[in-house]
């Protein structure tokens, strides 16, 4: 059965305009990629995303020198020692906010950039 002329050139209409909306968004795109490889402030937020990948590494380090010590400590003492608790759950919430930072969620800056969080 053939199909319809006017079907057809509907189909065809339809085509067309998909294709030069596509062609109109990758211009508008590519104006903005530009645009953003220009721009000063994501560069400096990619400089500061490395600074802070690099003081997880660190955090992350302390952290597991944190945990043996306090395990230390509980297995001869039979409790824990509350400077290491308080600075444990510092240190857990100082990669908490550099993750939100490198994910995006966040603008404010960690430490040393921001302040240390406090209890």
């Amino acid at each position: 059965m053939p199909i319809p002329a006017v079907i057809l050139l509907e189909l065809i209409g339809v085509i067309m305009l998909h294709d030069e909306f596509f062609k109109i968004n990758r211009l508008n795109m590519n104006n903005e990629i530009k645009e953003s490889f220009k721009d000063r402030s994501v560069w400096l937020r990619g400089l500061y995303m490395l600074i802070f990948l690099f003081l997880i590494g660190i955090a992350k380090f302390v952290t597991v020198v944190v945990v043996i010590f306090q395990f230390i400590n509980v297995l001869f003492t039979s409790q824990s020692n509350q400077k290491l608790l308080e600075f444990g759950k510092q240190l857990s919430i100082y990669q908490y906010q550099i993750l939100l930072f490198l994910t995006y969620n966040s603008e404010e800056h960690p430490f040393p950039m921001g302040d240390w969080p406090e209890k």
